[in-house]
């Protein structure tokens, strides 16, 4: 492992280790999402503690903390298989970030800006794929276990030599959504109810 490759792992670490949805919370005055919801730092807990607003800033700042380094590291002519310890890096950092005692986010969006740099197309595909799953489920971590499952497909038919590093970032995704995969199983997974469904659940 170069001196560059290195450097990369620990900048996409640190970058991930910035939780965007703290921040974006602090900043709209909204209340924390690691203390609301299902406590996870993420998009979607934010879309339930915050509106779409919010949730729409948080996710696209968690695709640019993969996006960024793995773009770089891409122009730099790090190998394929080292971007994807690159890109898991990153994911690592918003699962575990330094900066916020080690209790982070998921990561699916931080993994699919990993991806951005390998095509747009393998980019639309994984976020056409968790879309139509979660709006034919209403579960947003089946949508995730679901594209993770299928993004190193994808892949392969688009550059195969990204296939190993996708399918480690897919392989964590799966990993940090063990307890979610456990309550689908058993039927106690939380839907996200559209607010046209929660309006009249209200009447």
């Amino acid at each position: 492992m170069s001196i560059l490759v290195l450097v990369m792992i620990i900048f996409a670490y640190l970058l991930g280790s910035i939780s965007s949805a703290v921040l974006i919370c602090r900043v709209c005055r909204l209340p924390d999402p690691r203390l609301q919801g299902s406590k996870n730092p993420g998009a979607t807990n934010v879309l339930r503690v915050g509106g779409k607003g919010a949730a729409i800033a948080v996710l696209l700042c968690d695709i640019l903390k993969g996006m960024i380094p793995v773009w770089l590291s891409y122009f730099f002519g790090i190998t394929p298989l080292m971007l994807g310890f690159i890109g898991v890096a990153a994911c690592l950092g918003h699962i575990y970030p330094i900066f916020f005692h080690f209790k982070g986010g998921k990561g699916v969006a931080t993994a699919v800006g990993t991806m951005a740099p390998i095509g747009f197309d393998l980019t639309g595909m994984v976020m056409m794929t968790w879309l139509v799953t979660f709006l034919l489920s209403r579960y947003s971590s089946l949508a995730a276990v679901v594209t993770s499952l299928l993004a190193p497909f994808y892949t392969w038919m688009i550059k195969p030599q990204y296939t190993i590093p996708v399918a480690m970032l897919s392989c964590l995704i799966i990993f940090r959504h063990y307890s979610n995969i456990k309550r689908l199983i058993e039927g106690n997974e939380p839907k996200i109810k559209s607010k046209k469904a929660s309006q009249s659940n209200s009447k």
